[in-house]
């Protein structure tokens, strides 16, 4: 059951149990934007074509696409148990799900997402306080699991084998993942500041518990950030993500469990609560916590959603609130300058589903430390992607001759899904995942052993726990001994 599960779910989980877990009907606020939202920081309004195709600002800076070549392929008419219930006694290992349930990224291209908002880790890198490095820090991890907000469709389980890369020279960052195993899928990658200033790395692998209306996603695998200029390490997992009504109803999703952050050289903490549902969806997407020091002493606290903001406020100030807002004295509602309106779905039918509470209070004298970008007003034909998820399988005129032979871009069945050719992006799905099957049965035949090209088992520096550590070299591109995947 488990392992058709894995072919229905993603493994999103924090970078997402993505996809297919959190529905779009169950949105707390209205976070599309009246115009494209546009990722490059310092971005001209003038453009010109370059070879008649990529779009170059004046200041030499590319611009991205801002849509699919296609939109999304509607889902009205099928159901996860429609499938179920048609694979009662059958073999699940040969069992191929309609692409229908996907969308059209692979899963190493939903693990880049966690750099979306990287210039958290610039904040990290440019403070000189390692308070503010630590909530910088924190920021950026809540944030790795916003991407999955209404996103309904799961991306493509990777091949043994897959790659992807990522260069941004605007947002200043390179990264490259590997799909390092395929039984149990663990998807390892490593990403480097381009002005040497951070290292950001980590291997990823659920594991997965499915109680009868719900699949839960614990997290596996340790994820990793240097700051190079301050020698520091800070380590952390991600929450628990679970997937309600798998098997009918509308899906939607949390993120509950206790993520701590540690700062290996000044022995900081950060403990973060990732609070469940609760019985009148009260506690929904909340996230409260704090950071201390080495000696316990709490420094400051920290609280918000994780699909919406995150705030942080002196101890003293948060205990004081609390107090007053326990005895019924709660001081009026202040607002912060942000719009961040809580909306209820109009489509919400779900009797599982907890009704939307109220956005997040604003402790008066509050610093913003994160809020959820915006999605372009499109969004919904496009999966619900953000912007910068729509750029991550542009495969621009020239790419093909330096990308690796295994870079997700080159996926045929993910390719003609973009494309809206969906019979065959199917007809491709099954024949790749046909093909790995078959060069499995070939290697245990011949009693070879598969060997990942860019990534090794080792251990984590930090913590002594094992882990898939980046082996260098990628970028030289020399891939004359990749495997044939496609």
């Amino acid at each position: 059951m488990l392992r058709l599960l894995r072919k229905l779910l993603p493994f999103g989980f924090y970078t997402g149990f993505d996809s297919d877990n959190s529905s779009g009907e169950f949105s707390e606020a209205n976070h599309k934007c009246p115009e494209m939202l546009d990722l490059e920081p310092h971005q001209s309004n003038k453009t010109e074509k370059h070879n008649g195709e990529t779009e170059i600002q004046e200041n030499g800076i590319k611009r991205h696409r801002t849509s699919l070549p296609a939109p999304m392929f509607s889902r009205s008419d099928f159901s996860v148990w429609s499938i179920l219930k048609k694979c009662i006694g059958l073999e699940l290992s040969k069992i191929t799900m309609p692409i229908v349930f996907n969308e059209p990224l692979s899963f190493l291209q939903r693990i880049t997402e966690y750099m979306e908002h990287i210039y958290l880790i610039n904040k990290a890198c440019s403070h000189t306080d390692p308070l503010e490095r630590m909530q910088a820090v924190a920021a950026f991890a809540v944030s790795a699991v916003a991407s999955q907000w209404e996103r309904t469709g799961k991306p493509f389980n990777p091949l043994l084998g897959e790659t992807y890369e990522l260069t941004r020279e605007d947002l200043g960052f390179r990264f490259i993942s590997e799909q390092v195993s395929h039984h149990p899928p663990i998807s390892a990658f490593y990403s480097e500041g381009l002005n040497k200033d951070f290292i950001f790395h980590g291997s990823i692998y659920p594991k997965l518990k499915f109680w009868g209306k719900s699949i839960e996603a614990e997290p596996r695998g340790t994820i990793t950030l240097e700051l190079l200029k301050h020698s520091e390490a800070y380590t952390w997992t991600n929450p628990t993500c679970c997937v309600h009504n798998v098997i009918i109803g509308k899906l939607w999703l949390e993120q509950y469990g206790v993520v701590e952050i540690i700062n290996h050289s000044t022995g900081d903490k950060c403990v973060l609560n990732f609070k469940p549902c609760g019985l009148f969806g009260k506690e929904l997407h909340r996230v409260e916590g704090y950071i201390q020091d080495k000696n316990r002493k709490k420094l400051c606290v920290i609280y918000g959603k994780w699909t919406e903001c995150l705030w942080c406020t002196d101890p003293t100030t948060y205990e004081t609130y609390k107090k007053n807002e326990k005895r019924g004295s709660e001081p009026k509602k202040n607002k912060p300058d942000v719009d961040m309106e809580n909306l209820k779905s109009e489509n919400d039918e779900a009797d599982d589903m907890p009704e939307v509470q109220d956005s997040v209070q604003f402790i008066p004298g509050s610093k913003l430390l994160w809020r959820i970008n915006c999605r372009p007003p499109n969004s919904s034909q496009m999966y619900n992607f953000t912007s910068f998820a729509v750029s991550l399988n542009e495969l621009e005129k020239g790419m093909e001759a330096i990308l690796a032979p295994t870079d997700c871009r080159l996926r045929p069945d993910i390719r003609n899904m973009e494309n809206g050719n969906m019979d065959v992006a199917s007809r491709e799905k099954e024949r790749l995942e046909e093909k790995q099957r078959a060069a499995r049965k070939e290697r245990a035949k011949d009693e070879v052993e598969w060997h990942t090209r860019w990534f090794h088992q080792g251990t984590n520096p930090y913590t002594g726990t094992g882990d898939w550590l980046y082996s260098g070299g990628y970028f030289d591109r020399n891939f004359s001994d990749c495997p044939d995947i496609y």
